[in-house]
């Protein structure tokens, strides 16, 4: 008896052996790729920061000229500008001398001798008027508006010094020498030497020539900070396009793409963070360490604030704006609280369309071409606030938020629309206006 035969099966088919592999190489490779354009993307984020803070504060006259213009009115660099000055003018009489001269031309014209030794015992008094002569009208010059004309002029023909006090080259009303970073306070001597003259005080037309510098800033770092200074020149405004433009490869790269964003952002965030910190670490080092060139450290402090505010500012806006990049593309995936909030907005907007529909208020068109059209409304708007926001000048955290309020309100708009569009097209209604 023979037995029952079996049905044949066919061979499955099989690829070429090394294709399981290639593909499983190519995935680990995109993963690798993505990966590390998003570390490095994270770590180019703050040196972009540099960059521009050096391209557009330190290297451009009018933003420089701005931003330290506002130290000619605070109350630290005036007052160590004053002293400074005092320091400078160094009007000395020989009251000595001049009361002995005084009393004997007075005892020679009769005067008793005990009142000529009492005209000799003014001499301290003559010197200590003289002295506060010449403070005060240092004290009314560093208080006016010819003070701020003074400082801003300086600076701004000095502003070549300044360029070249980063990369070591240079002198004029802005020097360095050995690490040590100074401001000539030459024309501000000259007018309170003149004004001194003119209040009457004659012997300030023989003040002779002193040494007029005040010391700003002193390191022993500061060749290495040139350096680094002259590399980020060199980088120039391109590395900011070159930053974004590795971001977004790796994000492409990636296969959760919504997730790579995210983590993206907050590391771009994290990375400013630590560099934020690092400039109040600096700062504290700096001014816990002042060497004794430096007169004033309220006007080290000041400087040093005014110097960086739009680096810190910049900082500031970087980790914000990562925060709300990161808060996006988690509110458009499919997160339990992320589809809370859209089920709750897209409820809130069809009860509106319920109560416009209830008052004769419609969309008609308008409205069933929005709900068709919703998703692209809505990236195309928001590639134009990206767009906006890469074209702003220097923009800060208000901008930030300011751009965000503007999107929330347009998203709100278009789901508005949206829903009352769905809602006459499910009645079947004609769409009118």
């Amino acid at each position: 008896m023979s037995s029952p035969r079996e049905p044949s099966q066919a061979p499955a088919p099989e690829g070429p052996p090394s294709a399981g592999l290639s593909t499983t190489a190519g995935r680990i490779v995109r993963k690798v790729a993505s990966a590390v354009l998003i570390v490095l993307t994270c770590v180019l984020v703050p040196v972009s920061v540099l960059t521009v803070w050096v391209h557009d504060i330190v290297l451009d006259t009018d933003r420089y000229v701005a931003t330290v213009k506002p130290l000619a009115s605070d109350p630290a660099i005036e007052e160590a500008a004053r002293n400074r000055i005092v320091q400078a003018v160094d009007v000395r009489v020989d009251g000595k001398r001049a009361t002995a001269e005084l009393a004997a031309w007075l005892q020679s014209q009769g005067l008793p001798p005990t009142a000529a030794r009492a005209v000799r015992g003014l001499a301290p008094q003559l010197d200590a008027a003289v002295t506060g002569a010449a403070d005060k009208v240092a004290t009314r010059f560093v208080r006016s508006d010819r003070f701020e004309k003074v400082w801003t002029s300086a600076n701004r023909a000095a502003h070549a010094a300044v360029v070249h006090a980063l990369t070591g080259k240079g002198r004029g009303a802005v020097g360095v020498d050995e690490g040590t970073v100074t401001l000539d306070v030459g024309t501000a001597v000259d007018r309170v030497k003149q004004e001194l003259v003119d209040a009457g005080v004659t012997p300030a037309a023989n003040i002779p020539d002193v040494d007029k510098q005040m010391v700003l800033f002193k390191s022993d770092q500061l060749k290495r900070m040139q350096g680094a200074a002259h590399a980020l020149d060199v980088l120039g405004t391109w590395m900011p396009v070159l930053t974004v433009v590795l971001g977004a490869a790796g994000v492409f790269l990636a296969y959760g793409r919504r997730r790579a964003l995210a983590k993206t952002a907050l590391g771009a965030a994290g990375a400013a963070l630590v560099v934020a910190v690092g400039l109040v670490v600096a700062r504290h080092y700096y001014l816990d360490h002042l060497p004794p060139q430096v007169q004033s450290e309220a006007a080290a402090a000041a400087v040093f604030d005014h110097l960086l505010h739009f680096l810190r500012v910049t900082l500031r806006t970087v980790i914000v704006l990562g925060v709300v990049v990161a808060l996006g593309a988690y509110f458009v995936g499919p997160g339990r609280g992320a589809r809370a909030v859209r089920t709750s907005s897209e409820r809130t907007a069809d009860s509106v369309a319920r109560w416009a529909d209830a008052h004769d208020i419609r969309t008609g068109r308008v409205g069933t071409w929005t709900a068709d059209n919703r998703r692209r409304l809505t990236i195309g708007f928001l590639l134009v606030l990206a767009l906006l926001f890469a074209l702003w000048n220097h923009p800060t955290v208000l901008t930030v938020l300011l751009l965000v309020l503007v999107f929330l309100a347009m998203l709100a708009v278009i789901a508005l629309v949206a829903a009352s569009g769905r809602r006459a097209r499910a009645a079947g209604s004609p769409a009118t206006h």
